[in-house]
């Protein structure tokens, strides 16, 4: 494993500010050799000061094991997968400017092995194979079928640990959910902690690729839906799961489509 900590000199930093300058805007605010991607990035540091919030529940040392970063925008997570000995790390991204950051800041680090390719997180399963730990951070809600997301995950290229993150809003309250209730009951449907995903037919945050924000409630028991055993949650957003055997009677509709 190679990590470069060294500072760049000023003609290579003005290079280096140059080259992120034109690849932007960037969205993870990462520090390539002392220059900053996103100075006035609107969360600060950001990931960085998501990442230290739950870095502690991961283990330190990925030494042999694969990890897959599905949307991995500039490759901030998939950096730190690597710098923690991972064997094999793959991001993916569907956004080519996105992919062409990730190559950039990998190149910068000194950490040239990390695979980065376009492609969705519906066609996961032409990646033909299992890693030991997937993480899904910041995607769910970018989707028009989040769950469908999930189960191709679990269906296709989650081995044992995934470690999911999303926006959420609403009710942080965790309502206990009956196994089952009459068709004249609808009184927990109107409770802040019953599960909920909100659909924003429009926009939010000046964003029109959100479109489903699920409260905690519903993030849980997504996760448990698609077969994900929720292990711990070490931040607010973020759920580290080991993969499980779908629940009885799972019906979950993907597509038939295999490596290529």
């Amino acid at each position: 494993m190679t990590d470069v900590t060294d500072r760049a000199g000023p003609a290579d930093a003005d290079a280096i500010r140059r080259r992120a300058e034109a690849l932007g805007p960037w969205f993870h605010n990462m520090d390539l050799c002392g220059v900053r991607t996103a100075p006035e990035h609107f969360l600060g540091d950001y990931p960085a000061v998501k990442w230290r919030s739950f870095a502690d529940a991961l283990p330190a040392d990925l030494d042999g094991r694969s990890v897959l970063d599905i949307g991995c925008n500039a490759g901030f997570y998939a950096i730190e997968m690597k710098r923690r000995g991972a064997a094999h790390v793959l991001g993916i991204d569907s956004d080519p400017r996105y992919l062409g950051q990730a190559r950039f800041a990998a190149e910068v680090l000194g950490l040239r092995d990390i695979e980065f390719r376009e492609l969705s997180v519906y066609d996961v399963a032409r990646l033909g194979r299992r890693f030991d730990l997937v993480l899904f951070m910041g995607v769910l809600y970018h989707l028009r079928h989040p769950l469908l997301a999930l189960d191709l995950i679990h269906e296709h290229v989650a081995g044992d640990l995934l470690v999911f993150q999303s926006m959420q809003r609403g009710s942080p309250e965790i309502e206990p959910v009956a196994e089952n209730y009459p068709f004249a009951e609808t009184a927990p449907f109107d409770r802040p902690g019953y599960p909920r995903l909100h659909f924003i037919e429009r926009r939010y945050a000046d964003d029109h690729t959100n479109w489903w924000v699920p409260n905690r409630a519903c993030a849980e028991a997504m996760l448990r839906s698609a077969g994900f055993e929720i292990l711990a949650n070490p931040e607010q957003e973020v759920f580290v799961c080991r993969r499980g055997p779908r629940p009885p009677g799972d019906l979950a509709a993907y597509p038939a489509r295999g490596p290529g």
